[in-house]
């Protein structure tokens, strides 16, 4: 991103208290938030003018309306006021702060809050006017306008991170503050992902230059300079203290009251890695935020409607796709002789041996040739992974493409040795999981994980450990649902599917 893409004001008196409340509307802001906001609004507006015309429609084909002149009131209100309504209320519950534009699941959710108080408040001014509107009418124009509006702003967002991904543009210039390993692994960690629109472009160590010696970074590194000042040179719109930087009482009090007035976001990056939102919560003692760490829930009523979740799904997916299984069974058996189902031990929930099932996509002598290809291993880690296996045969690397050689796999859901969603199973002969990687066995291990919408066979040991371990412990049944939704997507684009 061009370091000309963000306007910048003098920073504000040392004590950072704006003159008058009126000055925050000059705030320093990126330039992309101001057009992205006027796109989402405009797409608002018009998802709910769709949702009323789609009403009205219905009612006609009905003969249910208005005629004369009440129906021009109706329709004024259908197609200008409900929809102004709409946008006015969106405001109101922060869809449009830019703080929860294009990651994560807040704004989706503020919008599913906005579409509440439309409805109470339609059904309040009915009431009160003695308006005869069936609630059916209410119902159809408040969900379709809520799907409209979800559906538009899923693909503004899926238009900002393309952006993002490829030009650099609609993102936010962030500076480190910290010692420089806690920079470097903040530095890590938000860069994992392109879409998150957080780009590093310095860091601020505060333990001198002699910790930088022998170390490469990616990006240019500073000591002993005033941080506002460095903002300014580097055209950064974010200032990120990581870990223990702020460890000087008063320190970090006194920088949020320099950037009052400024524009400039202030995040704070504790040496809580992989913790998810829903488990972190700050508790303030006598003006001292707390952030209290709950534990993962791996039990509960929320476990076991998990569980009962998997085997129905299992039972409903085995019967449903017989004919497809039957169809792929078929496949295997004229593409090479030999069983139609391969069956591995694998180490599961808590460290118990099963057996996995699967459709068979190499020759049945795969198991003695692996020994001589070892050094061909792609993988770095426990499993064996090569791009071109010459072990697989032709359709067996068309089912792995498509990922139906794990389909097999709901036999093990059903008998409860895996389930839907969860890590990887790992192979048993590979001894006892010490360490981190023993962790996974937690939880029972998957058909699908978040490893596998992260980028599969294409990412590193360590990341999948990292990966697997997150899910563990920010297992939500939200979060199953979003990885089974994204687990779609991934098979059909065949990303790192080998």
């Amino acid at each position: 991103m061009p370091y000309d893409s963000f306007e910048w004001q003098e920073p504000p008196p040392s004590n950072g208290v704006p003159r008058s409340a009126w000055t925050r509307s000059r705030r320093r802001l990126s330039r992309w938030h101001r057009p992205y906001t006027a796109i989402l609004v405009f797409l608002d507006f018009l998802a709910a003018v769709l949702a009323s015309w789609l009403t009205v429609s219905l009612l006609e084909q009905a003969n249910v309306g208005f005629r004369g002149e009440p129906e021009l009131i109706f329709l004024t209100t259908a197609y200008l006021l409900l929809p102004l309504a709409w946008v006015i209320i969106l405001w109101a519950n922060g869809s449009y702060d830019r703080r929860y534009l294009g990651l994560g699941s807040e704004e989706f959710k503020r919008v599913v809050r906005a579409s509440i108080v439309v409805v109470a408040g339609v059904s309040l001014i009915a009431f009160a006017t003695k308006t005869q509107l069936s609630r059916g009418t209410v119902a159809l124009v408040s969900l379709s306008a809520l799907m409209f509006i979800l559906i538009c702003r899923y693909f503004a967002r899926q238009m900002l991170h393309l952006a993002r991904r490829r030009t650099g543009h609609g993102a936010h210039r962030m500076i480190l503050v910290g010692t420089l390993p806690e920079a470097l692994e903040v530095y890590t960690a938000v860069t994992r992902s392109p879409a998150a629109g957080l780009i590093p472009v310095a860091i601020h160590i505060t333990d001198g230059y002699t910790s930088t010696r022998g170390i490469e970074t990616p990006v240019p590194v500073y000591a002993g300079r005033d941080v506002l000042s460095l903002v300014r040179e580097v055209s950064a719109d974010t200032i990120a203290v990581c870990g223990s930087a702020s460890a000087e009482p008063g320190e970090l009090r006194r920088l949020a009251w320099q950037l009052e007035g400024t524009g400039i976001d202030l995040v704070v990056a504790p040496q809580l890695t992989d913790i998810a939102g829903p488990r972190v919560h700050i508790r303030p003692i006598e003006g001292l935020p707390l952030l209290h760490v709950e534990e993962p829930t791996l039990s509960g009523p929320s476990w076991l409607v998990k569980n009962l979740l998997d085997r129905v799904a299992a039972f409903l997916g085995l019967l449903v796709l017989t004919p497809l299984l039957l169809a792929i069974a078929i496949g295997i058996r004229l593409s090479d002789p030999g069983p139609v189902f391969f069956r591995q031990p694998r180490v599961g929930h808590e460290g118990r041996t099963f057996r996995v099932w699967k459709f068979r996509t190499m020759y049945v002598d795969a198991e003695e040739r692996k020994a001589t290809l070892e050094e061909l291993n792609d993988s770095d880690g426990m499993l064996f992974k090569m791009k071109d296996d010459p072990r697989i045969f032709s359709f067996g690397r068309k089912l792995r493409a498509s990922s139906l050689d794990e389909l097999p796999q709901l036999i093990n859901v059903l008998k409860g040795e895996m389930s839907l969603v969860g890590p990887r199973p790992l192979p048993a002969d590979d001894g006892d999981y010490l360490g981190d990687v023993r962790r996974r066995l937690l939880v029972r291990p998957g058909i699908t994980g978040l490893w596998q919408v992260s980028g599969r066979s294409d990412l590193s040991w360590d990341e999948a450990v990292r990966l697997d371990l997150y899910y563990v412990d920010n297992w939500s049944l939200t979060y199953d649902l979003g990885i089974l939704w994204r687990t779609i997507w991934v098979v059909l684009k065949r990303k790192g599917a080998y």
